[in-house]
């Protein structure tokens, strides 16, 4: 049996605060890494975060990399209402519908629920199945439905 071709994808920012709000905890991307990976062949894996010029954030980035991780990042737009914005969504939503034609599977780590209506057309269009890994409680139903496995981030992926 041929093993699975996999690309993986991870909404840093959501990721980071879901587990923050539900768990008061940090995601282990390590852990992570090894699940998403285990006997599969990697094809790609990026990871979207935002660029505030904060050399924390930075360091942190540079974990992700020397993990494995192609770290795509979005400057954060400040509004004049005093509200911020850093959305990448679109851009997740275009790179897992390209990679989609040349994997067997697709991993997200997100709850965002509107990614819902992008796992249902990736299977459709070319039979790719979708893993996600997202915080059960912060993570919109539709999107737990459509996932051919939802694997809920809890203990073992928390530092």
């Amino acid at each position: 049996m041929a093993l699975d071709r996999v690309s993986i994808f991870v909404d840093v920012q959501n990721i980071y605060y879901t587990c923050r709000e539900a768990h008061q905890r940090n995601f282990d991307y390590n852990e992570f890494w090894r699940r998403a990976t285990r006997g599969r062949v990697l094809v790609s894996a990026s990871a979207y975060a935002t660029d505030r010029g904060d050399e924390k954030q930075g360091q942190f980035q540079n974990i992700l990399r020397a993990i494995g991780f192609d770290v795509k990042l979005r400057p954060v737009l400040n509004r004049q209402d005093g509200t911020s914005k850093a959305d990448w969504d679109v851009g997740i939503a275009l790179d897992v519908y390209e990679a989609a034609k040349d994997c067997d599977l697709i991993v997200l780590a997100s709850g965002d629920g509107d990614f819902d209506v992008l796992l249902r057309r990736i299977r459709q269009r070319f039979k790719c199945r979708s893993e996600v890994y997202a915080v059960r409680a912060l993570t919109g139903d539709l999107l737990i439905r459509e996932a051919d496995e939802f694997i809920p981030i809890e203990d073992s992926l928390l530092l």
